[in-house]
Parts: C-alpha cells; structure tokens; sequence
C-alpha cells in the first residue's frame, strides 16, 4: 500500500496509529526508562493528542464530502503546527551554551496550584532549565529533536490528506 492508494479513511487511520506509538513510546521512556518530561515535554505531548484526536475522530466518521475532509486534515494540521513551534523552541533551548539557559523553575503542578493559568501558560512555554537538559538520543536527535520531526511530519501528511484528491 503507498500513500497514493490509501483511502481517506485508512490516512486518517494510519496517522492515529503513528501518534499513538509516539505517545506509547513517550509513557515507556517515562515509566521504564525513567525518563521524567519538561513542561515543555508535556506541551508536545498535549500536541501529539490534539493531533491523534482529530485522526481517530476523522477515521471513524470516514468524511465523504470534500469540506469535511479538509477540516479534518487542516485541524490536525493547525495542532501539528502548535506542537512543532513548541518543540522547535525546545530544541532551540537545548542547542544553548550552558551559561546561556535559563535557571529552573518550579514544577508544573507546582505552578498549576499556585499561579493563575495564563501566568502557568506563560512560563511553561518559555521554558526553563531542565527543559534544555538532552538526556536520551537516538540518532543525535533528542527526544525534543524527534518530537519536532514527527510534528512536522503528521503535519504535512494532514495537509496532504485535506488537499489531495480524495479516494473514498
């Protein structure tokens, strides 16, 4: 099968599946390999169910009409793009001289219960320093670096399933 011949249904289907191995592998390096994310981490994680939303919820309805098709994908498209600008920071972050990063902050549920949400909204998407630590590689990516690739990825396979001509 090649992306030419799936039908709408099966794109929306396959980009479900991709975010939910994402998002299982995510819950295995934090829970078996120990692991634990950044508030930024948990931002992209945020994304990548947005993202993974909109593919199951499209997948199940399976769109006919060409509108509807186009508000799936361009929605999935629209949380895709979110993830990636914070993922993009994040990477940008951890690519910084260690005299450059930022100090660390409190923890999110920390922040959650003391601070007003836009204020927690706010910090969390500025990062801190434990948001520029690497830790697990693969590839010389970080786990940052991959969430980026991915974002974009789901992001672009959206678009194209909102803007190609459909197979039903």
């Amino acid at each position: 099968m090649t992306l030419k011949t799936l039908t709408t249904r099966q794109g929306f289907a396959a980009g479900f599946a991709v975010c939910a191995a994402l998002l299982g592998y995510a819950y295995y390096l934090q829970y078996v390999e120990d692991q634990n994310p950044c508030p930024l981490c948990m931002v992209q994680r945020v994304a990548f169910y947005a993202v993974a939303a909109v593919f199951l919820i499209a997948a199940l309805h399976g769109p006919r009409r060409r509108g509807a098709i186009m508000a799936y994908g361009l929605l999935a498209f629209v949380f895709a793009a979110l993830g990636a600008a914070v993922a993009a920071r994040h990477v940008w972050l951890q690519s910084l001289p260690a005299h450059l990063v930022p100090s660390c902050g409190p923890g999110l549920e920390y922040m959650l219960k003391r601070f007003p949400l836009a204020d927690v909204v706010t910090k969390v998407l500025m990062g801190s320093g434990e948001c520029a630590e690497a830790g697990w590689k693969f590839l010389g990516l970080t786990i940052a670096g991959w969430s980026l690739f991915w974002l974009v990825a789901l992001g672009l396979f959206a678009l194209h399933l909102a803007l190609r001509r459909q197979r039903q």
